[in-house]
């Protein structure tokens, strides 16, 4: 499961057992220094093979059962920064201990491993973060404020002929018809659900934005016009395939249309977003659930 999958009642519980992690990793190191400064004997634990498991950050750690997180690449690199400062920590202590002294590079490897698993640990942290504050929050898609500062970026990439972008609007077809018949609450659960989908069958790296009301606008990263129709067009099918189980007796069945454009290197970003409205209103226009491209050239 993505992290944009996760509801924002666990994300902030997640932030909130990082942020006392890190306060608990603060103490011992706190500690830590003071015992090196002072010359003080050492926490035995800390020179075991398992220190790492027994610190109450290594026990938050390995005792979380999110499944959110456990498996996010950031959060495995935390893991094993963690160990690895343990594992030098541990040969400084048992250093100082038989001969009283502490070298430059076992300090200087010591110092470096503590940099890195903060460096990891405000990754995540900045992550989720984002995700809790920069995200719509019915659909978790990324929120309009964000969107222009985004597609700018990859615009300048285009133009530095670095990769290739389309944009597209994905819009629910008839979806005044889904709250009049059921209500907004289940209307609200059909946004939920297909921004959900969008969000895991396309690429990790492209981007989805909560553009306003039933429309989601797609930023889809090196691809041409052609491969950037054949891939929403596919989705487009298998949403119209799909049972929306949104807490009626039985399941609704909803289709999308899709405009799709590229994101111009020669024209402002807003031009792109209003030739992908065109590309949108000629699918609606010509029958509905139906996926159209808009080629400026």
């Amino acid at each position: 499961m993505q992290l944009q999958n996760t509801d924002r009642d666990e994300l902030q519980q997640i932030l909130t057992q990082l942020d006392q992690a890190l306060y608990n990793h603060q103490q011992w190191y706190n500690d830590l220094m003071r015992t090196l400064a002072c010359r003080l004997p050492c926490n035995k634990h800390d020179t075991i093979p398992d220190a790492y498991r027994e610190c109450r950050f290594g026990q938050w750690y390995y005792s979380n059962k999110s499944k959110s997180i456990n498996n996010h690449p950031g959060f495995i690199a935390i893991g094993e920064a963690h160990q690895r400062m343990h594992q030098l920590v541990s040969h400084v202590l048992i250093n100082l201990n038989t001969n009283n002294t502490i070298t430059p590079l076992d300090y200087d490897n010591f110092a470096n491993s503590l940099e890195r698993l903060r460096l990891e640990i405000y990754g995540l942290k900045n992550e989720i973060e984002i995700l809790l504050y920069n995200r719509d929050p019915l659909t978790m898609a990324i929120n309009r404020i964000t969107m222009l500062p985004v597609l700018r970026e990859q615009q300048e990439l285009t133009r530095r002929q670095l990769q290739s972008c389309c944009i597209a609007m994905v819009d629910i077809d008839l979806f005044k018809k889904v709250n009049d018949q059921h209500g907004h609450l289940v209307g609200d659960k059909v946004l939920a659900t297909l921004a959900h989908y969008l969000i895991e069958h396309l690429r990790p790296y492209d981007k989805i934005f909560r553009f306003g009301g039933e429309e989601f606008l797609l930023c889809i990263q090196q691809v041409n016009l052609t491969q950037a129709f054949e891939m929403l067009d596919r989705i487009r099918e298998e949403i119209a395939a799909m049972p929306f189980n949104v807490g009626l007796q039985e399941p609704l069945h909803i289709t999308v249309s899709c405009g799709i454009t590229i994101l111009d290197p020669n024209a402002t970003v807003e031009e792109s977003i209003d030739h992908t409205d065109k590309a949108l209103y000629l699918a609606k226009s010509t029958g509905r659930n139906r996926t159209q491209t808009w080629n400026p050239r």
